[in-house]
């Protein structure tokens, strides 16, 4: 029953997370969380932002934590706009950027936020088919287009694109913002950030919930154009202009002033993953080049749907799509690596 809903969203179909279980205790390999607690700084922070302060509103500019991250990528940080998470950056950007009168583009297999959103906000959409390999094809998103979206390294698949190919993206459509989504690079992609000083059109989005392992303080941020940033502005101050709360933005200072945490962490967690790659090839698994913090595999003549029900009836969530082109693979976040052993032991005998 939908009674008194508005015609826009009665016939909507909702971007569904991955699975947060109650009660029975999983191996969770489902939602790309860090298998490592995040920095001490900023847990330090975080705890001495939950005081007395909280009665009053957080900086709407969030200018500490702007200067902060403009430092780290060598911008001014009027190229910096901070957000409630990623996904709220990536709404903004969407109703920001992109107009009913001209279809944008994303790959067929992506981040499934993206055609939630351009739905919601009634934009006309192509997702343009993968290559055979899976990979994105960057070619059919040169030019004749109002907007691209595109998630280097790409989501689901963890593969990523070289930054040449981003740059010619760019160059082919100098009438459109070009959104590439970073959730994933700190784990071994090239950031588009360098080419921001000679693309006006282009926006990077990234997040500290995967590598700065945040995912509990929503923070998320968009680096580009002083031009672009004030297009987020003006959408985000139409709706709400206390967008990150004050203990998010403490915490997540402290995580990024602490440079030595951050390699080690996302050192563990690549090393785990190139390993536990070797092995599931060796178990007879496809596997695709990953340069996230999961990987995409799939068993020939193995139903995809048989192993997620395999390995959550031993303790351990994956994450697995129904659509027909990829039903038979596996999106697995790399875990610590007693997770991924027990995963490899738990594939091991569901396929032998």
């Amino acid at each position: 029953m939908k009674e008194f809903w508005s015609g826009r969203i009665r016939e909507m179909t909702p971007y569904v997370p991955g699975e947060q279980p109650r009660g029975q205790t999983f191996i969770k390999l489902n939602t790309n969380e860090c298998p490592y607690p995040p920095s001490p700084r900023a847990l330090e922070a975080v705890r001495a932002a939950a005081g007395d302060s909280l009665r009053l509103y957080p900086d709407p500019e969030c200018l500490e934590l702007r200067q902060t991250i403009a430092r780290r990528y060598r911008l001014s940080e009027n190229q910096v706009f901070m957000g409630n998470g990623s996904d709220e950056v990536l709404a903004f950007a969407f109703q920001a950027f992109f107009d009913p009168e001209r279809e944008i583009v994303f790959p067929r297999v992506s981040y499934s936020f993206y055609p939630v959103y351009a739905r919601y906000f009634g934009l006309r959409y192509r997702q343009v088919p993968m290559k055979d390999d899976l990979s994105v094809d960057l070619d059919a998103m040169m030019g004749d287009n109002g907007g691209v979206v595109i998630p280097n390294p790409n989501a689901p698949t963890g593969m990523a694109l070289p930054l040449e190919r981003i740059e010619a993206l760019l160059r082919a459509n100098p009438e459109a913002v070009v959104i590439v989504d970073e959730a994933y690079v700190d784990f071994g992609a090239d950031s588009a950030v360098p080419l921001i000083r000679d693309y006006p059109n282009l926006l990077v989005v990234q997040t500290a919930s995967k590598s700065r392992a945040l995912a509990g303080l929503r923070v998320g941020w968009a680096l580009g154009s002083s031009n672009l940033i004030d297009g987020l502005r003006c959408v985000r101050d139409c709706i709400n202009s206390y967008t990150v709360d004050r203990v998010a933005a403490a915490g997540l200072k402290g995580a990024m002033e602490d440079e030595g945490y951050f390699q080690s962490v996302r050192g563990r967690v690549m090393a785990t993953r190139d390993r536990t790659s070797q092995r599931l090839a060796e178990l007879g698994f496809s596997v695709l080049p990953s340069r996230a913090n999961f990987l995409f595999v799939s068993r020939p003549g193995v139903s995809g749907a048989a192993l997620q029900a395999g390995l959550r009836e031993r303790g351990i969530l994956v994450r697995r799509w129904d659509d027909p082109l990829i039903a038979d693979w596996l999106r697995i976040t790399v875990g610590t690596d007693g997770d991924m052993d027990a995963l490899l032991a738990a594939l091991a005998e569901l396929t032998a």
